[in-house]
């Protein structure tokens, strides 16, 4: 299918009608999720970004893990994809990929100079310092992804899941050959996370300062918990807390928060973001 070609759908009443077209844009890669088992394509993630107008974007399927070595990007890289609304997703910020138009790297990173100044500019616009405030805002305008500060990291949760393995359902969609994949002993089974990790946070409000606990699917934490158990075996989790509570709490800590599809009034914390704190020096230079 050719891009920019209007799909044509027919319902059991027999009415024939024309979909959204598929459109390319370019996207800065905010985050990506843990994989997770899927029925059409075998495994997928959902990953977040930012148009080039700043509009937040949920992008899927992405089969990230079978995808060719020349199109698995990486975080604050821009790319080229087609996409178009979502028609089963109704969440404002959910658009499916074309795979026939493939992905395209555009050689184009953001870097960290200047402690994060450019990628803090494209993040401003989507910061709040409160979660309490993004549910209501879910509520009036449907947005279902925004980037959080945290004031303070008060300490992350390790519990074991009940089921330490794949169920017999998601076993087979993981071992049969997917729509966009190689056949499948050329790509090893997606390992499953035995435990759940989740930050227990501050944010300041008007009201006061008020704590919460949300769950992490960032990709980062799932490959940072494999490394440390390769490297440390049993002793894992004392490399892993030392990355992700005692390292970034001394870090300006964001979350980009996401809601779940079935469950759009719950969030997720989707992706770390963690520039550097602010000198004093730079501090004052504000005021």
């Amino acid at each position: 299918m050719d891009v920019g070609q209007e799909l044509k759908s027919t319902p059991e009443n027999g009415r024939t009608f024309l979909t959204m077209k598929f459109q390319r844009e370019e996207l800065l890669i905010l985050t990506k999720t843990y994989p997770e088992p899927s029925t059409k394509y075998r495994e997928t993630t959902c990953v977040a970004a930012l148009t080039r107008s700043g509009e937040m974007r949920r992008i899927f399927p992405i089969p990230f893990r079978f995808m060719g070595g020349e199109e698995q990007f990486q975080k604050w890289e821009w790319i080229s994809v087609a996409a178009k609304k979502a028609n089963d997703d109704h969440r404002p910020e959910s658009f499916k990929v074309d795979f026939d138009s493939h992905i395209k790297r555009i050689g184009e990173k953001i870097d960290t100079h200047h402690d994060w100044a450019q990628r803090k500019e494209w993040l401003e616009p989507h910061i709040m310092e409160s979660f309490k405030a993004l549910e209501p805002r879910r509520q009036t305008s449907q947005q279902t992804l925004g980037v959080l500060r945290v004031s303070r990291l008060l300490g992350l949760d390790i519990t074991p899941v009940k089921e330490t393995q794949w169920n017999e359902k998601e076993l087979a969609n993981l071992t049969r050959e997917g729509l966009f994949d190689e056949p499948t002993e050329k790509r090893p089974l997606l390992d499953k996370l035995p435990f759940g990790f989740h930050y227990r946070y501050e944010c300041e409000t008007p009201n006061g300062v008020e704590a919460h606990r949300h769950k992490i699917t960032d990709w980062e934490a799932g490959a940072l918990y494999r490394h440390c158990m390769r490297s440390h075996g049993p002793c894992w989790q004392e490399p892993f807390r030392a990355k992700l509570e005692d390292e970034f709490r001394n870090k300006d800590l964001m979350f980009l928060m996401g809601t779940m599809h079935r469950f759009p009034d719950q969030w997720l914390i989707v992706g770390l973001i963690y520039p550097p704190k602010q000198k004093p020096s730079e501090q004052l230079s504000l005021l």
